[in-house]
């Protein structure tokens, strides 16, 4: 064989090599980045996570050692006391969140891939309603940031860098005005609810009116909402990296909870 012959072969065995390589950075960053992310939460599919929760693990008594539709109201009984965020009630993933969690969601366009929707959702959420006869008159919901997840492990640091969680750790709301259910609240039918309280992200609070829907199932108040942010209102600097090409300041904030009484 010829020396050009032999770089020729050479070149072109380079040019192969480049190739795979380009296509398998390419794959990775689809895999890390590609439109997975999970759909939003609305009631119907929410509440139907309590029936099938009670049916599969969970024992009149509570022996599965979460609340049971017998530590609550049937349809058309009294709501009236405080209800606790009961988190043995479905199960979290990012891929599939049937629990209770609370999160984010935001459009983004990434070099490569085009629009997706980046999503950060935490389990780690406590809280409590206390209602008297169908009027909320107190609530309060904490979330803890630093179990903020996303499609990727990769991806969480970021999102909790952006949120300085280290520093801000929690996400709260508490509500400032009544909410009245009403008597479909009762009867077991979903509500529609709008419920003014203070909002705090990132250190900082502010007024908010929290669009919500309820309805209780079995015993259990199942509330599920979206409300549109804009994050720098919060001091929030949106992370940043070479393959995104805009990131969205507006988002969502969304939550699903399960509450059973004490």
């Amino acid at each position: 064989m010829t020396a050009t012959n032999t770089r020729s072969g050479r070149l072109k065995l380079v040019g192969v090599i480049g190739v795979v390589a380009v296509v398998a950075v390419a794959a990775a960053v689809w895999w890390f980045l590609r439109d997975d992310a999970p759909e939003a939460t609305n009631i119907s599919d929410a509440a139907a996570q309590v029936t099938t929760t009670v049916g599969e693990g969970a024992s009149a008594d509570g022996a599965n050692g979460g609340s049971t539709a017998s530590d609550g109201p049937a349809a058309g009984g009294d709501v009236s006391g405080t209800w606790n965020v009961d988190t043995s009630i479905g199960e979290f993933s990012f891929e599939d969140s049937t629990g209770t969690f609370a999160g984010f969601r935001v459009a983004e366009e990434l070099s490569g891939v085009g629009s997706t929707t980046a999503v950060g959702r935490t389990p780690e959420v406590a809280g409590t309603l206390e209602i008297d006869g169908t009027t909320v008159q107190e609530a309060t919901i904490a979330a803890d940031m630093t179990a903020l997840t996303t499609n990727d492990s990769r991806r969480d640091g970021r999102a909790r860098d952006a949120l300085e969680t280290d520093q801000f750790p929690e996400a709260t709301f508490e509500l400032t005005s009544p909410i009245e259910l009403g008597a479909e609240a009762t009867a077991g039918d979903p509500v529609a609810v709008e419920a003014a309280g203070d909002l705090t992200i990132h250190g900082v609070t502010k007024p908010v009116t929290f669009p919500l829907d309820a309805q209780l199932v079995d015993g259990t108040i199942v509330i599920t909402g979206t409300l549109d942010v804009v994050f720098s209102d919060y001091g929030v600097e949106l992370p940043t990296a070479p393959i995104v090409l805009s990131l969205d300041d507006n988002g969502q904030i969304e939550l699903q909870l399960f509450l059973t009484r004490s």
